[in-house]
């Protein structure tokens, strides 16, 4: 199986050449150009990207994740909302590997099969790092005007939390 599975990026490799000498396509050339068009992207998503990063890192150096989640722990506790999810939820949509840093630290309080720990699975794997994605998307295609596109992503992941937190809860 090892030995299968080592050959299929070769083999796609090969595969996607003699396709394009069949077909008298210059492969090496349209290799040059596709890398050429990803430069191009690259250009033009970093300095969006550059700007999540920097946000991300004075957000949680600042400790402004930290407050928030005591602010709204009392409130959010007594809806069934536990206080360890807060950091998550609110760091999800705008840091994937900083959640996911969040998710480890929770299973490895908690437990994988704790009612908190699938919580923070099930709400890490349902929601999207959405600043992240919008920089990314809307930064490669030079988009600046987002309109409705933060809104109704801020909504979905706030849909997600709830309902990741829910359905644990009437599932467990």
């Amino acid at each position: 199986m090892n030995s299968i599975s080592a050959l299929a990026l070769p083999l796609t490799i090969v595969l996607f050449v003699l396709s394009g000498m069949i077909k008298k396509v210059n492969v090496f050339e349209a290799f040059l150009e596709g890398a050429a068009k990803g430069m191009v992207s690259l250009y033009k998503i970093a300095p969006p990207l550059i700007a999540l990063v920097i946000a991300v890192k004075l957000l949680r150096g600042s400790g402004l994740v930290d407050g928030l989640a005591s602010l709204l722990s009392p409130v959010l506790s007594k809806l069934g909302f536990p206080a360890e999810l807060i950091p998550m939820a609110l760091l999800k949509p705008i840091s994937g590997s900083g959640s996911t840093a969040l998710l480890a630290d929770i299973l490895e309080t908690n437990g994988p099969d704790t009612k908190i720990g699938l919580m923070a699975s099930v709400m890490c794997c349902s929601s999207e790092t959405t600043f992240y994605t919008i920089a990314v998307y809307y930064g490669s295609c030079g988009i600046k005007n987002i309109r409705h596109t933060v809104l109704a992503s801020v909504m979905s992941d706030i849909a997600s939390v709830i309902f990741s937190v829910l359905f644990v809860n009437l599932l467990m």
